[in-house]
């Protein structure tokens, strides 16, 4: 039998390893953000077009390379970050494998100019689907600039799959913020399609997480700061009552890489635990300093699942570091036993000033004068008796025997009527329906009873409202007195503005979405003004999340998610006419069997399921 394996070649190998280095064009600026640090440079420029597809470049200030570098970067597995097997337990830098230039070489057009501190000129590289077409000597500034132009040029299929350019630049800000957040000594410049979106300037911990996430975010710090023998812990936390619905603003970096951890998030979660809602994630920005030697990075390409030797002990040591911190800056309510209340200052005298006190002295005063001198006319006083107060009461029998209590109310007449219950309540359980714990309407029907579950149906009589109003653009919108102004982070904004349209159909109006503060002029008539912060930041998260499971359409998304939190909720009261409206509505619907979350809106009990309740 002839041999049948063989050895593939070099572009085959390197375009089957770019399938997992490179799943979409944010890993590519990923690789390259992680090659500028490790370059040592202090100033990196991200300039990115049509969200990665047609243009990735990142230009730094670092080292730079030699030609024979230069030339050596693309070749697989060659990399200067480590030379044996060892140094993979004392690792220092972001890269290690020598992977990501070659993978990335192989699936688009790469052009390369770099140049190190001591030569006085540099080198121009550029590849095509792993070959060299120009290898050239160039003027170029000291540092290196990477271009990465078309990719997945020679894989249609991949490149079908990739998302919206709106919905990859989200991606690629994703990377960008966890590279940048950690390394607030580095400059950093993020331009998209010729327009800057990001200006960071060499600064603290503190002041990078406001650059990225607006002004306003500094003022929800809460600092958190321990060191053990296990880890050292630095960072911040968000203060309770600004937890999120949605998992934009939770960061673990690890020996300054940023790493996912569901592990070390449920102990961030159970240290809030009596102070959010269950439904609620706490944001924060967590430094770990470990030992390399106690941390094992080579589990996946991407280098984000990490494996600690004690993972249990980091879970304590965080939740007690966070606790502690929420204790420590009065954000955590406690319990003193040794407080004396008697000592607080009351609240309306802890903004006024220190008052001299006034001392007055009673000149007049002589402790030898007798009190009736003293006192004056008050012994005058002589106690009588009112005359004719027998007239008051004079034909009182006479009216109350002739008036037979026709103006007396009793209480025990109610009693005895059964009237216990307010007429609200009452009125529930009259007509054709009723509800049933403030949950349910039952009605009747020819074959039994009908049990319709009101959360879900009135969300799915909004759904199809919504979606209607999407599609036709035909929505109601009522004006603000007095325009709403909100604040969002860069990339909020950038979701914002990609269902502004479908927004606008729905009854929302905006002034303008520049800046970090949004006006709001408009509201759908369903929507109260107290509601609209929640409601938009609910459409942000589950916009992103829809579009990342789901092959749903933009529109869905969002009449889902208004839907969702406009609907009636379990334990509101509804009035008979409100019952009634909503049982019409729904079997008005094109699909009332089901929920936008595909969960059950009614259930029939037949008249044969009670008989046999009965026999």
């Amino acid at each position: 039998m002839a041999d049948i394996i063989k050895l593939l070649p070099d572009h085959v190998a390197n375009q089957i390893a770019a399938g997992e280095v490179v799943q979409r064009p944010a890993s590519v600026v990923k690789e390259l953000l992680e090659n500028a640090i490790d370059a040592e440079a202090t100033l990196i420029k991200l300039i990115v077009k049509d969200g990665g597809k047609a243009l990735i470049q990142v230009v730094d200030n670092g080292l730079g390379m030699s030609e024979t570098d230069a030339r050596l970067s693309f070749e697989r597995h060659a990399t200067s970050k480590i030379s044996n097997a060892q140094d993979l337990f004392n690792l220092q830098t972001k890269g290690f494998r020598g992977e990501a230039l070659a993978s990335i070489a192989a699936i688009a057009h790469v052009d390369m100019q770099t140049r190190t501190d001591g030569t006085e000129v540099g080198t121009h590289l550029k590849i095509e689907g792993s070959k060299i077409v120009i290898q050239e000597v160039i003027a170029t500034p000291k540092g290196t600039s990477i271009a990465v132009k078309n990719l997945f040029f020679n894989i249609p299929a991949r490149r079908n799959f990739l998302k919206s350019n709106q919905v990859e630049l989200r991606h690629i800000m994703d990377e960008f913020h966890r590279v940048a957040l950690v390394h607030p000594t580095i400059e950093f410049h993020f331009y998209n399609n010729g327009s800057e979106v990001f200006n960071l300037p060499k600064t603290n911990y503190r002041q990078r997480i406001s650059h990225v996430f607006g002004t306003k975010m500094s003022d929800r710090l809460v600092p958190v700061n321990e060191e053990t023998e296990v880890v050292k812990i630095s960072g911040f936390i968000c203060k309770p009552e600004f937890a999120k619905k949605s998992r934009g603003e939770q960061f673990f970096f690890a020996n300054d890489r940023f790493i996912k951890s569901p592990y070390l998030h449920h102990s961030v979660v159970a240290a809030f635990e009596g102070l959010i809602k269950s439904d609620l994630y706490p944001g924060y920005f967590l430094y770990l300093e470990v030992n390399p030697s106690s941390i094992d990075i080579n589990i996946h390409p991407t280098k984000t699942e990490v494996k600690f030797d004690d993972e249990n002990t980091m879970y304590a040591i965080l939740r007690s570091t966070i606790k502690h911190s929420l204790g420590q800056f009065n954000v955590a309510p406690v319990l003193d036993f040794d407080h004396d209340p008697n000592l607080d200052t009351p609240y309306e005298y802890k903004e006024k000033g220190v008052i001299l006190p006034k001392v007055t002295v009673d000149t007049s005063f002589n402790p030898f004068q007798s009190t009736q001198e003293k006192t004056g006319s008050t012994g005058t006083y002589k106690k009588t008796s009112a005359k004719g107060w027998e007239n008051l009461y004079e034909g009182l029998d006479a009216e109350i025997k002739t008036d037979n209590f026709s103006s007396v109310q009793i209480e025990s007449d109610n009693i005895a009527q059964g009237t216990f219950y307010s007429d609200s309540d009452t009125e529930e359980h009259t007509g054709t329906t009723f509800q049933l714990r403030r949950k349910y309407i039952v009605s009747t029907i020819k074959s039994g009873m009908l049990v319709i579950n009101q959360n879900r149906a009135h969300e799915r009589v909004l759904f199809e409202k919504f979606l209607t109003e999407i599609t036709v653009k035909e929505g109601i919108s009522q004006q603000l007195l007095f325009p709403l102004e909100l604040s969002f982070t860069k990339q909020e904004l950038t979701v914002l503005k990609e269902v502004k349209d479908s927004l606008a159909n729905v009854g929302f109006a905006f002034e303008s979405l520049e800046g970090e503060t949004v006006k709001v002029t408009g509201v759908p008539l369903i929507l109260s003004e107290r509601g609209i912060g929640t409601v938009l930041d609910r459409i942000m998260a589950d916009y992103k999340e829809g579009f990342e499971g789901n092959s749903i359409s933009q529109a869905e998304v969002l009449a889902a998610t208004l839907a969702k939190n406009l609907a009636v909720k379990t334990g509101e009261l509804l009035d008979k006419e409100s019952q009634l409206a909503l049982v019409n509505d729904l079997f008005g619907c094109k699909e009332p069997t089901l929920s936008p979350s595909q969960k059950l809106t009614y259930i029939i009990i037949s008249e044969g399921d009670i008989e046999k309740k009965f026999s």
